[in-house]
């Protein structure tokens, strides 16, 4: 009989992903430098990089006439896996997110920022409280709830003070991974599979490391940012866990963040990164 294969914590997953791992070195391009995002919601984020590695956040949000609350710094991860595209991810949003109780909810916000085509996509991701995290999956089907309490806001928007309509269309919604079966290699331990289904949900199968035997599917969001460049998000059901990762099949790498709580107390948080080098196994096309 072979053993039970067992869910872990993203704590004890960020363990067995560190050594050795594929991820990008940070870059320091964006140091000194102040980006306006103009998002198609009419909300205004100012980012000023005081550093190569922290952020200062000044966000204006749709309708409102000044900020929603003074700016604050955060100490953030910046890399580019492609020229002149740069993923930004941090601890934390810039206004305060509390559940139905009123109780507080961790969150983490994600930049990527195109400053060859002047155009922005902003994730804000926020984590299910202990209660939440306890409602049964019956239970939340009856009440009509999805499947995962990991939330992702996924904004769009244009790099500039005076952003218009002008330049290249926004990056957006693309089906262009369905059907692929890709592996990831993120160190010499860590390996996943990845069946991209349909716009909602893709699968996914640890082939060796820290939660080998594992698998699932779960919901997903593919953006396009480029030719062959992606920024995929997966929200996970049982364990609550948010990844964002840019996908790059033109240099088959792939580099982003894993969020969540740090152990089962929920009063720990872990959010950490990772990068893989890619390959493409195969293409399903089903027939029309």
């Amino acid at each position: 009989m072979t053993s039970q294969p067992t869910f872990i914590q993203v704590g004890a997953l960020a363990d067995g992903f560190a050594p050795n791992s594929h991820i990008l070195a940070p870059v320091g391009d964006l140091e000194g430098r102040t980006l306006v995002l103009t998002f198609a919601d009419g909300g205004v984020d100012t980012l000023h990089f005081d550093t190569a590695q922290s952020v200062e956040v000044e966000r204006v949000l749709p309708g409102a006439a000044r900020p929603a609350q003074p700016r604050e710094r955060h100490a953030c991860r910046v890399t580019s896996v492609r020229a002149g595209i740069y993923f930004v991810d941090y601890i934390g949003a810039d206004e305060p997110l509390v559940d139905g109780e009123g109780e507080a909810r961790a969150s983490s916000t994600s930049y990527v920022l195109d400053l060859n085509k002047q155009l922005c996509t902003v994730v804000v991701g926020v984590l299910p409280g202990e209660k939440e995290t306890r409602i049964d999956a019956f239970t939340r089907i009856e009440r009509g709830m999805e499947l995962t309490g990991v939330q992702a806001q996924i904004r769009h928007g244009r790099i500039g003070a005076e952003a218009g309509a002008q330049g290249a269309a926004l990056h957006e919604p693309t089906t262009e991974l369905i059907g692929m079966r890709n592996l990831y290699i993120y160190s010499a331990t860590e390996r996943y599979e990845h069946i991209y289904l349909n716009e909602n949900f893709y699968a996914w199968q640890c082939l060796s490391g820290v939660e080998a035997g594992l698998g699932d599917v779960d919901r997903c969001h593919t953006i396009g940012i480029d030719t062959a460049l992606y920024l995929f998000i997966w929200r996970e059901k049982i364990v609550p866990t948010l990844g964002v990762v840019m996908i790059d099949l033109d240099r088959m790498k792939t580099d982003g963040k894993i969020f969540g709580y740090h152990g089962d107390r929920f009063d720990a948080l872990s959010n950490f990164p990772v990068g893989a080098h890619a390959r493409v196994l195969n293409v399903t096309r089903h027939p029309e």
